[in-house]
């Protein structure tokens, strides 16, 4: 961790599981995650990975979904200063989408420091996909085309690791291209003692304080100096890193 003594995040590889509704699988974690109290909880939701579909349209979804849970979603791009939506939040999310097109609009905003202060202070945050991504070191291990270039690519930096949600090992018959941990091996050859995380469907990483917890049903992984070791689920993963 980057001395966010107060940190409390949940990293979701995905926002479906499968054939399930959107953000279905999550909502029992969202909810005992923000603890925000009241009949009513309100998120800050940064729709900024959202591409081919409106940050309205994209905010109604994820309103759609965590309504279940009575919890109201503010999508940041209504704001006139969304530097100060984030001083006012409790609880901030960050969809999925394309994490290059996030990060450019997070460094847009200037958002990066004022997102890494308030969570440093205790603001709750919730990712998935890009918005996991995002909350590591840098996007230099998302799975996503380089479709704008940020200022950097360095991002949140809220763990102090690489991210790669929707991990999975599968090469599917015939495909001739790089497998994804090809990929993330090229990563490793080049940063050694940078670990990596493959978060796999279903599953996430909780966060509180400086103790990351693998949580879901599911194992993930932790790719470091050329080596992957699998990382049994519901389990602290600090002493893989």
């Amino acid at each position: 961790m980057n001395n966010k003594n107060s940190a409390s995040l949940l990293l979701l590889s995905s926002s479906r599981v499968g054939n399930t509704e959107y953000l279905e699988h999550a909502l029992d974690m969202i909810d005992e995650h923000i603890e925000l109290g009241g009949e009513q909880k309100e998120v800050l939701f940064i729709p900024y990975a959202g591409v081919t579909m409106s940050y309205d349209k994209y905010t109604e979804k994820v309103q759609s979904a965590l309504s279940q849970k009575n919890i109201v979603v503010k999508g940041i791009h209504t704001f006139d200063d969304p530097i100060s939506a984030i001083n006012s939040a409790s609880a901030i999310a960050i969809g999925g989408g394309n994490t290059f097109h996030l990060l450019s609009e997070l460094y847009k905003h200037k958002l990066i420091d004022v997102i890494q202060e308030r969570v440093g202070q205790g603001m709750k945050y919730i990712g998935w996909s890009a918005g996991s991504n995002v909350a590591g070191l840098s996007i230099r291990t998302t799975n996503d085309m380089p479709i704008i270039e940020p200022p950097s690519f360095n991002a949140l930096g809220l763990i102090n690791a690489q991210l790669n949600p929707h991990y999975t090992d599968f090469n599917p018959p015939g495909h001739n291209g790089e497998t994804r941990e090809e990929r993330l091996q090229e990563f490793m050859a080049i940063n050694p003692s940078t670990p990596i995380i493959g978060i796999v469907e279903g599953t996430a990483l909780k966060v509180t304080n400086s103790t990351i917890k693998l949580i879901g049903e599911e194992d993930g992984f932790v790719f470091k100096a050329g080596a992957k070791a699998k990382v049994a689920c519901n389990t602290v993963i600090n002493d893989n890193l």
